[in-house]
């Protein structure tokens, strides 16, 4: 069925008019009444997208405060090498929590896994990721980016969102160059991580992202 624009409607009937044919008044009813419910719709979801992404905002914020908080706690207390637990074991719990009080899915990704088994990205993250390093290029701070969309994935609608990680100098320590990791670091990650990509990297280079994955007939759990 061909729907009509308010202003499409209108004019449909004065040509008409014009040319003599005759439209019925229930039909410009009904169409009116059609686009003005469209419009309402349109600004509902307008509505549900924006609440959706300020809840994403605030989880990514949580996730990365609760990280941080977590190693610098435990470079104070142990030093780097006991500090390595906290992105091999803390992270992923915080992660999983997140996601469980959210129904949704929150991940850590990266183009360079340190554990080959996590982290892996998936053609849409890897395309993001390329856009925040493509945008980071052209003098774009990553603190400043995010990126949300709602997408289709076998006729099931997800927003997806990520929020990009950027290095710190406290990460040099376990990603930074081999003359920046100390060796007792370097022996514990190399036991730990054998197929380890995630070094060489500088103060303010592109580590990763938060990653999150809310199913949209799944209801927010949760005021944000």
């Amino acid at each position: 069925m061909y729907i009509l624009g308010i202003s499409n409607i209108i004019a449909v009937s004065k040509l008409n008019r014009k040319n003599n044919v005759s439209i019925s008044k229930n039909f410009l009813i009904h169409q009116i009444i059609f686009v003005g419910l469209m419009l309402v719709t349109s600004a509902v979801l307008a509505d549900e997208l924006t609440e959706r992404e300020q809840a994403a905002d605030q989880v990514s914020e949580q996730f990365i405060k609760q990280l941080g908080g977590h190693l610098k706690k435990e470079m104070q207390a142990n030093g780097p090498v006991q500090a390595i637990t906290v992105c091999k074991e803390i992270a992923p719990q915080i992660a999983n929590q997140l996601s469980n009080e959210n129904g949704w899915s929150v991940t850590r990704v990266t183009t360079k896994p340190r554990n080959s088994l996590l982290g892996a990205t998936d053609m849409w993250e890897r395309k993001t990721l390329a856009e925040f390093e493509a945008a980071a290029a052209k003098g774009e701070k990553y603190s400043e980016m995010k990126k949300s969309v709602v997408v289709d994935e076998d006729g099931k609608f997800y927003l997806r969102y990520m929020k990009p990680l950027a290095i710190k100098p406290i990460c040099l320590t376990c990603h930074g160059s081999e003359e920046q990791i100390p060796a007792p670091v370097k022996s514990e990650l190399v036991k730990l991580y054998p197929f380890d990509q995630a070094k060489g990297y500088k103060v303010g280079e592109l580590r990763g992202a938060v990653s999150i994955k809310q199913p949209m007939d799944v209801p927010l759990y949760k005021k944000f």
